[in-house]
């Protein structure tokens, strides 16, 4: 999903009616490596000088809101951490390895924390070797789109992916941080708990110690939390990265660690495609169709939904079973590819929203789509989903799908419209545009996903992997000053060819396609929007809490707090500091 700004180049030379034979329909098959892999060089390596008075091997604990350069230089480093927790919650924080000789082997080692009362066992203690990956920057404007060859060729490397490979080799000159994720059960009784954090490094050992406090508060569960999280998944990327063939038994244990990663992150939605290329190839590995289309040599239409099938009710199985998001009516060329059984051949329909063709090639689809949804009990949890559009497309699609069935939900990622804000089930608006306060609650009593989005367009806030990893958290915080649902971010697993490595693609700045990398691998960017969603959940707590029991100045401070996080505030105080605060004030209510 891309901008606004370029509707208008998508139709372009496209005849309102056309039908065209085509080939096979399939995607690249490159399967470049997924486990002992080698970064990318860097392309700006370590300057010797910076490294005047280092001798041998440092280690410490550092800034969880930096992303490190490889070559240095070496920061301030602090002997111990203290976090804080609330029963449930996952916190992080960063310690670094900074070397002026080479270590030909690192190992990082956890163990269980002791508290008063018991103990965080050592499972819930895990520490995962930071890779960096080639990445670009903003254009010129400062924006995330346009990138042209010029600036790729800039590239440098960003610390981003999270491995859970901890050792290996550092070089000299070199920096190499540590991701360390303490994850409180909710069973946990209140109190200090401490341990510490062992570096092997040739024989020499650190020992760093922390402490977590925890608190009497108690997050839900991913699956009982309010937070409404939509981040688009790729199954063909899977496919390819792991070189199984699609919908294979073998794809789909692929699938699940990926999934699972995302199901306990709060995701709420399945993405399907129920056309080919729904987003005009603007995906390394393109979106195959999950049901198949068939027009038979009597002009009938018969719908094979055997992948859509087992798709979603993989995805239900793994508790991400909230709304099942359909793309799409309306593409960004205007195709539908289906197979002529006349032809013998896969042929492609080239038809504009409202045209009579249009809807004669739709509506026997909705119709059997409809009665499918039902006799599975999935029609309640549907929607015909669209990005992007213009209106005039939406007002048009709306009426054909409610001709054919008034009850079918509609889902929209894109500009607010009045028109549209009571007929959208699940309406997402760009994070700068406005919801009408009686519009949001509105929704929000009704039960409707209201929601806002980041995509290329903005540089900040923006979860590049290149952005201030702070302004991931950002956006749940975001969310909650806003009285909104949730975010939705147009990729999770969209790889360009070799992600672990390189994270540019395309004209977008690196990053805008992908979440979490090939292995399954995490990345700091992942993490930190975790954190702002577990934020998100703890202002709905005491916001309930201050108001069960009266306590309106709490709840004044509260909201006081929240108004910080907006578009003014991060451009003058930077998301890192407005979290910061607002973490100080919610640790002391």
């Amino acid at each position: 999903m891309k901008s606004k700004y370029f509707i208008g180049l998508l139709a372009a030379g496209l005849t309102a009616v056309s039908i065209m034979t085509v080939g096979c329909v399939g995607n690249r098959t490159q399967r470049p490596a997924l486990a002992g892999y080698e970064e990318a060089p860097d392309p700006h390596p370590a300057d010797s000088a910076a490294w005047a008075g280092v001798e041998g091997v440092r280690v410490g604990f550092a800034d969880v809101d930096t992303r490190y350069p490889l070559g240095g230089p070496l920061p301030r480093l602090e002997a111990e951490w203290h976090g804080d927790a609330w029963r449930g919650e996952r916190i992080h924080t960063q310690l670094l390895v900074g070397t002026a000789v080479r270590i030909d082997d690192v190992r990082v080692e956890t163990g269980a924390l002791k508290g008063p009362q018991g103990r965080i066992p050592a499972s819930a203690v895990q520490v995962g070797r930071v890779r960096y990956v080639l990445s670009d920057r903003l254009n010129a404007e400062g924006f995330g789109y346009g990138i042209t060859p010029e600036l790729h060729a800039e590239a440098s490397l960003s610390a981003d992916a999270i491995d859970p490979e901890t050792g290996g080799a550092v070089e000299a000159h070199t920096l190499r941080p540590f991701w360390l994720t303490v994850e409180v059960p909710h069973t946990a009784p209140a109190g200090t708990y401490t341990g510490c954090v062992t570096v092997r490094a040739d024989g020499e050992r650190f020992r760093l110690p922390f402490s977590v406090q925890v608190s009497e508060r108690t997050l839900p569960e991913p699956a009982q939390q309010r937070f409404y999280l939509d981040l688009w998944q790729n199954p063909f990327s899977v496919a390819r990265y792991h070189g199984v063939e699609p919908w294979s038994e073998e794809h789909f244990a692929a699938m699940k660690p990926y999934m699972e990663l995302l199901a306990r992150a709060g995701q709420r939605a399945v993405t399907v495609s129920m056309i080919h290329d729904p987003w005009r190839g603007q995906t390394h590995d393109i979106y195959r169709s999950m049901i198949r289309w068939v027009k038979h040599a009597d002009g009938s239409w018969s719908y094979d939904y055997d992948i859509f099938d087992r798709w979603v009710g993989f995805m239900e199985r793994l508790g991400i079973d909230r709304t099942i998001n359909c793309y799409t009516m309306v593409p960004w060329n205007n195709r539908f590819y289906y197979y002529d059984e006349a032809a013998g051949c896969d042929t492609v329909l080239v038809a504009k929203t409202g045209t009579p063709e249009f809807e004669a090639h739709w509506r026997p689809m909705l119709r059997d789509f409809a009665r499918h949804l039902r006799a599975t009990g999935r029609f309640d949890r549907t929607a015909i989903a669209m990005d992007e559009r213009p209106l005039e497309d939406m007002l048009s699609v709306i009426r054909l799908v409610r001709s054919v069935d008034p009850e079918f939900r509609i889902s929209l990622a894109g500009s607010y419209h009045e028109e549209l804000a009571h007929e959208i089930y699940d309406y997402c608006i760009a994070w700068n545009e406005t919801w009408p306060d009686e519009v949001r609650e509105a929704r929000l009593s009704a039960g409707l996903p209201t929601t806002f989005y980041t995509c290329c367009i903005e540089g900040h806030p923006n979860t590049f992997t290149f952005s201030p990893s702070a302004e991931a958290a950002w956006m749940g915080w975001y969310a909650a000053a806003k009285g909104l649902s949730g975010y939705l971010r147009w990729a999770y697993n969209c790889w360009p060819e070799d992600a672990l490595r390189d994270a540019r693609f395309g004209t977008w700045s690196s990053g805008d396609t992908f979440l979490v990398y090939p292995g399954p691998r995490s990345s700091i960017r992942f993490e930190r929007l975790v954190e702002g969603i577990q934020a998100y959940e703890k202002v709905l707590v005491l916001q309930e809490e201050f108001r069960r029991d009266g306590r309106t100045r709490e709840a004044d401070a509260l909201r006081e707090m929240l108004e910080e996080f907006d578009a003014a505030a991060l451009a003058d105080s930077g998301a890192a500091a407005i979290i910061a605060r607002a973490n100080n004030r919610i640790r002391n209510f």
